[in-house]
């Protein structure tokens, strides 16, 4: 089965989305009211950024933790 990309784009709505690069189907939506967008300006989609790979490193810490867990240690 071939790899699928993750890519961050801005849908017409403005929502932020997170998506496989061969699906429409959105992994993570985000979603800025109008008072933020107009405090961050063009910032909101590199803080949109931010908190998706925040998300994804929190993630790989989650998966390293339980394969730790999973793994019994043999001690002799």
């Amino acid at each position: 089965m071939p790899a699928s990309y993750l890519e961050i784009v801005e849908l017409p709505s403005g929502e932020i989305v997170l998506q496989r690069s061969d699906e429409e189907e959105p992994l993570v939506t985000i979603n800025f009211s109008e008072e933020a967008k107009l405090f961050l300006q063009e910032g909101h989609v590199e803080v949109a950024k931010a908190m998706i790979n925040a998300g994804i490193a929190m993630v790989g810490s989650m998966a390293e933790g339980a394969s730790e867990v999973e793994a019994p240690r043999t001690v002799h």
